[in-house]
């Protein structure tokens, strides 16, 4: 995977984070720094955590199912952002604009259980896995800090876009990696 891959791949994973990040500057007041480097830190952070904690669990495994392995990228890619898609058209949810551990922990680790799935499949694309995590952390931080700034300014009405956009991103990078491999892509 080259490093224009993975930087699409880290945008398409930081999507959900950056719509919640939207919502979170909506909901409060006045956004002031410490409310984007919170959102930042608690989102870039678990969507750095997730996917070496999936390449950790990919790993254990790969052995065993390598004449398989684009395929089950291709799988996951295609369900994580058909679920993303869907989201995407779903009716939005109220954020409280509280940015405290008890609110933000379950949203950071609800907006990267998608990014453990893609941690499975660099296992199995033999991705360099500390380079990777730290690019997708660093790439979802800054969309989190910026989303909470853009919430505060715009409003709601890009978090289904985002949503849409991180998505489709992911269900091409599912297709590229199957026709790669199968010969169809060189």
């Amino acid at each position: 995977m080259g490093l224009l891959e993975l930087f699409i791949l880290a945008v398409g994973l930081s999507m959900d984070a950056f719509a919640v990040s939207i919502c979170k500057g909506l909901s409060v007041g006045r956004v002031r720094p410490v409310h984007m480097l919170t959102a930042g830190l608690w989102f870039g952070g678990f969507q750095a955590l997730m996917p070496f904690l999936g390449w950790l669990l990919g790993s254990q495994f790969e052995a065993l199912i390598t004449n398989i392995d684009h395929w089950i990228a291709f799988v996951l890619l295609v369900f994580i952002g058909g679920n993303m898609v869907k989201e995407s058209r779903s009716e939005e949810e109220h954020q409280d604009g509280s940015f405290s551990p008890a609110a933000m922990l379950p949203l950071a680790l609800a907006t990267s259980i998608d990014a453990l799935a893609v941690g499975v499949t660099f296992a199995f694309l033999r991705v360099d896995i500390g380079p990777a995590v730290a690019f997708i952390g660093v790439i979802t931080f800054l969309f989190s800090a910026a989303g909470v700034k853009i919430g505060s300014v715009f409003g709601a009405k890009y978090r289904s876009g985002a949503e849409l956009f991180g998505g489709c991103v992911l269900i091409l990078i599912g297709a590229k990696i199957l026709l790669e491999h199968l010969g169809i892509l060189g």
